[in-house]
């Protein structure tokens, strides 16, 4: 089986660090090269790691409710810097507030990510999703 390389970690001021190790765990379980680049993680920082480790994806967790203002350019720095084909994948509470899940779904998807999770999401399904968006992207 490939194991893809995927970069892992908590965007902006966030430490959050107990998803971010469940979430590397069961990526890990399922085949994939994680590397965790642990909390309160710069959008650079997840570039900088994706550029040297040849990763297909980027996930990016957020649990502090500061997602939308933390990841608001990451696919304009991904493109450039060279990540055009980059899968990103963002989930954990996003938002602050009471929000239709759709709406912060669109938002997320309108900033260039492939896939938005909210925090009650099926790990084995996202697990599942993430290696069909990297193998729509080879």
């Amino acid at each position: 089986m490939d194991q893809p390389t995927i970069i892992l970690g908590v965007i902006g001021s966030d430490c959050h660090a107990v998803g971010n190790k469940i979430l590397e765990k069961v990526f890990t379980l399922h085949g994939f090269n994680v590397v965790n680049l642990g909390v309160m993680v710069p959008q650079d920082e997840f570039i900088d790691a994706a550029l040297e480790t040849n990763a297909k994806a980027i996930l990016v967790s957020s649990l502090y409710g500061q997602g939308e203002l933390d990841c608001e350019g990451l696919r304009g720095r991904c493109i450039e810097r060279g990540l055009e084909n980059i899968v990103l994948h963002v989930g954990g509470n996003l938002v602050i507030g009471k929000q239709a899940f759709t709406e912060t779904e669109a938002r997320f998807k309108e900033m260039g990510f492939d896939r938005v999770y909210g925090p009650d999401t099926n790990l084995e399904k996202a697990a599942e999703e993430l290696r069909q968006d990297i193998a729509a992207r080879a």
